[in-house]
């Protein structure tokens, strides 16, 4: 199979066929499968890979019009043969155009008949028939002037015309030179020297997967604010059922860290991590032989020499990205100078990558650590725990003052609810872990059982009896408060204790 792909190129695929079922001849003792090669399908391109988009717009009707209203972009978008067609004829027109109107002068003056008379002064010298008026023209509008062929004072109609024709010479030459040196000025061909690799190659970096191409310059004069941009072109459906053909997705080269900005002295590597924000965030080496997708690069930037802005486009579909390969280094130290070497510039080699796309290698992640679940979910009732206890402060906020004077050193209540919390939290974990955990944890003497079952008894006796186990700080602060409350009125006294309860 691979001498045939050396003979026949990568533009024809091997196919194996088998003589079962088929009209052909069955084959002998010992053959294998019949190959046969078939013309590989050439991939429907967006952009080809060099720059060229394959865009033709069709059925404009009344819409051409607008061509012509802008006629000095439109004669610069034209091709060179049509620019040089357009601008021969446009002169030879002219030129024809304005030399018979001198000729129809001296016609209709009668100077043809009467050149040769001593002392007739004709409107124009030495003008005897079409071709003396045609070189007659040639010399003024090119200022060649020889002094034999000249106007005279004696006719207003050719100084009138004279004017005409020096006006609209001018405004010949501006429109077509000045059609013509935009047309050669244009830096399309400093694209040329910016180069692409011929493939993309999906690797890890930096513990990441990435997508990777590289750039290169090489001319000697600098591309100033270079900036490159990539666009995913994906055809796709709509949850609502419209179907979005060549659907672009911008792809993140570096936009929100300025990676984007290049220095384009020597060939650089272009990544994209794919995460989750990334539009192949579900690809795998399997799934990319199914997927059809273009990825565009747009390399932009201002030639140093021309101060002009240059664009340079390529793209990659899914069948010039590579899995599990790397770039070869083009960059070598070298005495007094770093050397670059281009031959290697599309090369690439095999490395080790994971066949799975970044989700699979995720949700593979979570299923072989069992304790990011529990505890994922133990910081959610953590954190609505502390949300109640926000709110029995911002009750309490709402008191009257004096109640809030009274009932502001008897803290301890919430402190109690923070430890339950706490440690409920913790019981509860116990829960989700292996039974192998759970039996450790189990274990007589455990500390975590024994804050457990002390904070439960505290919570469950009455709020008299639970003083005696309290910490002396907290004893103090609860016989405080008690003496404080004897001191008040029954009825700020049964608000106070529906308050604790």
């Amino acid at each position: 199979m691979s001498a045939l792909r050396r003979k026949f190129g990568d533009d024809y695929q091997v196919v194996t066929t088998s003589s079962s079922g088929s009209g052909l001849q069955p084959q002998g003792p010992g053959q294998g499968p019949q190959q046969q090669l078939v013309p590989k399908k050439k991939r429907q391109r967006f952009v080809d890979k060099n720059g060229r988009c394959n865009v033709q717009h069709g059925n404009l009707g009344s819409e051409t019009s607008r061509y012509l209203s802008d006629l000095f972009t439109t004669l610069v978008d034209l091709k060179w043969r049509w620019n040089l067609f357009i601008f021969i004829l446009t002169y030879t027109v002219a030129w024809l155009f304005m030399a018979s109107m001198w000729w129809v002068i001296a016609y209709t003056r009668g100077d043809l008949n009467k050149a040769h008379v001593g002392n007739y002064t004709p409107c124009v010298a030495n003008v005897y028939n079409f071709p003396s008026a045609f070189l007659f023209f040639i010399e003024t509008e090119a200022t060649i002037g020889y002094g034999y062929r000249y106007i005279t004072d004696k006719c207003p109609e050719g100084i009138i015309l004279f004017l005409f024709q020096s006006i609209l010479g001018s405004i010949v030459d501006a429109f077509l030179i000045g059609c013509m040196f935009i047309k050669m000025s244009q830096p399309k061909k400093r694209a040329e020297t910016l180069m692409f690799s011929e493939h993309a190659v999906i690797s890890m970096r930096d513990g990441k997967l990435t997508l990777m191409f590289r750039v290169g310059n090489l001319r000697n004069s600098h591309m100033v604010s270079a900036q490159i941009r990539c666009k995913l072109l994906k055809s796709r459906q709509t949850p609502e059922g419209e179907f979005l053909p060549l659907d672009q997705l911008e792809l993140d080269v570096g936009f929100s860290t300025g990676a984007d900005q290049l220095f384009l002295v020597s060939p650089l590597t272009i990544c994209h991590v794919i995460d989750a924000k990334s539009p192949f965030y579900d690809l795998s080496q399997r799934s990319m032989q199914s997927e059809q997708f273009e990825i565009v690069v747009i390399l932009e930037g201002i030639v140093e020499t021309t101060g002009m802005t240059c664009q340079a486009r390529t793209s990659y579909t899914e069948d010039e990205v590579l899995w599990g390969h790397r770039f070869f280094p083009v960059i070598s130290l070298e005495e007094g100078f770093f050397k670059v070497d281009y031959s290697q510039f599309h090369a690439t080699f095999e490395v080790p990558t994971p066949p799975y796309s970044v989700k699979e290698q995720e949700e593979m992640l979570l299923m072989s650590s069992p304790l990011i679940a529990p505890a994922i979910t133990n910081s959610k009732e953590r954190h609505n725990s502390v949300e109640c206890l926000d709110g029995l402060d911002d009750i309490s906020t709402k008191l009257p003052s004096k109640l809030q004077k009274i009932t502001g050193r008897e803290d301890f209540p919430k402190k109690l609810l923070r430890m339950s919390s706490t440690t409920s939290e913790k019981a509860y974990s116990l829960g989700d872990l292996p039974m192998k955990l759970q039996r450790i944890s189990s274990v007589p003497g455990n500390s975590e059982e024994k804050l457990v079952s002390k904070t439960t008894k505290m919570l469950s006796d009455p709020m008299s009896q639970s003083v005696a186990d309290l910490p002396p700080k907290l004893q103090k602060m609860a016989g405080g408060a008690t003496r404080m409350e004897g001191n008040l009125p029954a009825k700020l006294r049964k608000m106070n204790s529906d308050r604790f309860t």
